[in-house]
């Protein structure tokens, strides 16, 4: 084991927790994930690779429901997934060196956590328009995102939902289904990247415990979903928590300041 047992214990109930709040607005929570275990781990590759696999597993359900009530159509998603997997894949085969992955994370929380709050603000308004992009776009958005996500071990959706939300690119529910299903296949894409550039590290009893509690956290997190209770409040507190971590990611392990 590369964690002290009192040390996992906690960290499953953090991951539990943060399974639970993300997979009930739509997420996976890697961004959380990476910056729980950069408090614990020592090596980055180990970090990257439980964090996807974990987010690999809360929006697999995410996603089977999104499908099963009609939410999620191929033919619209089609131009944000095929820009983003290879690029997803390229990102996730970068050896970055480990203050400069630190620095990414940091940084990348820190935006997430503030689309995530502005999100947030961005539900009071009482237009539910759309509007109508050039279809590039959708490449565009989708490669960028993508290879941000495999370049920091995050599936992207914590990116792409605000910014659609707040480009008014479709409904809420439609954005949400295609972050979950853009996730899904971000991490599958990131970890074949791991895989063949001999950056995927999984010990094996820490995998089992987080994979265990996001399990469950995932699947109380959809429910709650399903049982619609808002999910403005939870999201608010995910981005001050989200960014009060980035914020240390970034001085502490990044920048090495403390």
């Amino acid at each position: 084991m590369q964690i002290p047992i009192d040390h996992l214990v906690l960290l499953c109930l953090g991951f539990f927790a943060v399974a639970t709040l993300y997979s009930a607005v739509g997420f996976g929570g890697g961004s959380s994930y990476l910056a729980l275990l950069s408090l614990v781990l020592v090596s980055f590759f180990a970090i990257r690779s439980i964090a996807l696999v974990c987010n690999l597993v809360v929006v697999s359900g995410s996603t089977y429901l999104y499908v099963k009530n009609g939410h999620a159509k191929l033919t619209d998603f089609a131009p944000f997934v095929i820009a983003s997997i290879p690029l997803a894949y390229l990102g996730a085969t970068f050896r970055l060196q480990e203050n400069v992955f630190f620095m990414l994370l940091g940084g990348a929380l820190i935006l997430s956590s503030i689309f995530l709050l502005g999100q947030t603000f961005a539900l009071l308004s009482p237009k539910n328009e759309t509007k109508r992009y050039p279809s590039y776009m959708s490449y565009v958005l989708g490669g960028a995102i993508g290879f941000l996500s495999g370049l920091v071990g995050i599936g992207g959706g914590i990116f792409l939902a605000p910014l659609l939300n707040h480009l008014q690119w479709d409904k809420a529910i439609k954005i949400a289904a295609l972050a979950s299903f853009f996730i899904l296949v971000n991490s599958v894409s990131g970890l074949l990247g791991l895989v063949t550039s001999n950056a995927l590290e999984l010990p094996l009893v820490e995998t089992l415990c987080l994979v265990t509690a996001v399990l469950l956290g995932g699947q109380l997190g959809i429910r709650i979903s399903l049982n619609k209770l808002s999910a403005k409040g939870i999201k608010r507190g995910t981005a001050i928590l989200v960014f009060i971590v980035g914020i240390r990611v970034l001085l502490v392990n990044g920048l090495e300041l403390f």
